[in-house]
């Protein structure tokens, strides 16, 4: 069994030319700080689970994901995995180094800042946070769920987070990818039916797009936070092509809440009967579409995570 205060740090490049020279920064900054540590590399998004596991039973008490939204939801849905006892006395920080880095920047670190992000962590300030859960059946007729820190998006944006993670690689510019993925988009389908239970309201219409946030769900939800046992849902009804640019102008803008076609609601569960073509994002990643209806919820205060002082 390792040393408690030895953390367990697992890399996960981000791809591209960089990636080597932020690997160096990074790995400067814990030897000035005198962080003790070891590492391991991630190949893949399995690769990823298997590493967490392996910190796990070797006794790591904190698991520090140098990576994005995406490697950290393979980290929590590998602690979920586990005995709660066990998941107990395990803290997960991070350290941003994603593509999408959107709940490393809920609670202010910096993906530049890689000086103040390590003083943070060594200071190892816990806070007990939610996960939103999302339960379904998969193509072979079985019972699935899949955790979540910040969001799940269906249809449109899922669409264009999916787009952007190809253009990225393209464009380089976070930025200049999601705008060129937006403009894509615009050409193809984008509204679906769909069939949705939220508290008291039944939506049977076709709907554009629809975030779930534990999260601020990439700026559509911007008022949600992930300690407060609720969810925040937008639903946003097809707009025309002028409102749709200035939809676009106020996401940018972080007042998406503002456009006339969003419809905002916060509850403990969302029900959907029926979503038809959408594509399902969760964490910026496409996941494999349920086959038929499925259930997002919140669980309060599952995951230990390091947060700045």
């Amino acid at each position: 069994m390792v040393n408690e205060n030895k953390w367990g740090l697992l890399y996960c490049p981000r791809g591209g030319w960089r990636s080597n020279k932020r690997w160096e920064k990074i790995e400067k900054v814990l030897k000035q700080q005198g962080v003790d540590y070891d590492f391991v590399q991630s190949e893949n998004q399995k690769s990823v689970e298997r590493l967490i596991r392996m910190f796990i039973n070797n006794g790591y008490k904190t698991i520090v994901i140098v990576g994005g939204d995406s490697a950290l939801n393979d980290a929590v849905n590998c602690l979920m995995q586990i005995d709660p006892k066990e998941r107990e006395e395990v803290a997960l920080g991070v350290i941003p180094n994603g593509l999408m880095n959107d709940f490393a920047h809920f609670w202010g670190f910096s993906d530049s800042d890689i000086e103040k992000t390590v003083a943070s962590l060594k200071k190892r300030r816990i806070r007990k946070i939610d996960l939103g859960c999302i339960r379904y059946v998969n193509k072979k007729g079985e019972k699935c769920r899949r955790y979540f820190l910040n969001c799940i998006n269906i249809g449109f944006i899922a669409a264009i987070m999916n787009l952007r993670r190809k253009t990225h690689h393209i464009f380089g510019s976070r930025t200049l990818s999601f705008l060129c993925s937006f403009i894509l988009m615009i050409l193809q389908r984008l509204d679906y039916k769909m069939h949705v239970k939220i508290n008291s309201d039944v939506i049977k219409r076709r709907v554009m797009t629809m975030c779930i946030g534990n999260g601020t769900g990439y700026g559509q939800t911007p008022n949600a936070v992930p300690y407060n046992g609720l969810l925040d849902v937008s639903v946003v009804s097809h707009p025309k092509t002028t409102q749709l640019f200035e939809g676009i102008y106020l996401f940018v803008k972080g007042k998406f809440l503002n456009h006339k076609s969003v419809h905002p609601y916060r509850t403990r569960e969302v029900e959907v009967l029926d979503a038809q073509h959408a594509l399902i994002g969760i964490d910026g990643r496409l996941m494999n579409t349920p086959v038929g209806p499925f259930q997002i919820t919140v669980i309060q205060e599952v995951i230990n995570f390091l947060i700045p002082v």
